[in-house]
């Protein structure tokens, strides 16, 4: 990976949740630890996904009902 690539996807990281917060959608600290990682090259794209994916099916699965 070139150096420039994790600048440039920390970028797009910081953009999106800041989107994310301007629309109301709440950003996980576990989600923004995921990203980072994918920002600095630590896992791939799919691994974030099906990581992100598997931790919120497994908070809205535990979730007390309303």
């Amino acid at each position: 990976m070139s150096r420039q690539i994790p600048y440039r996807r920390l970028a797009a990281v910081r953009l999106a949740d800041a989107i994310n917060k301007i629309e109301g959608v709440p950003v996980t600290a576990q989600a923004k630890e995921l990203s980072t990682q994918w920002a600095r090259g630590e896992i791939s794209g799919p691994e974030m996904k099906a990581l992100l994916i598997k931790t919120h099916k497994r908070v809205v699965t535990d979730k007390d009902p309303e």
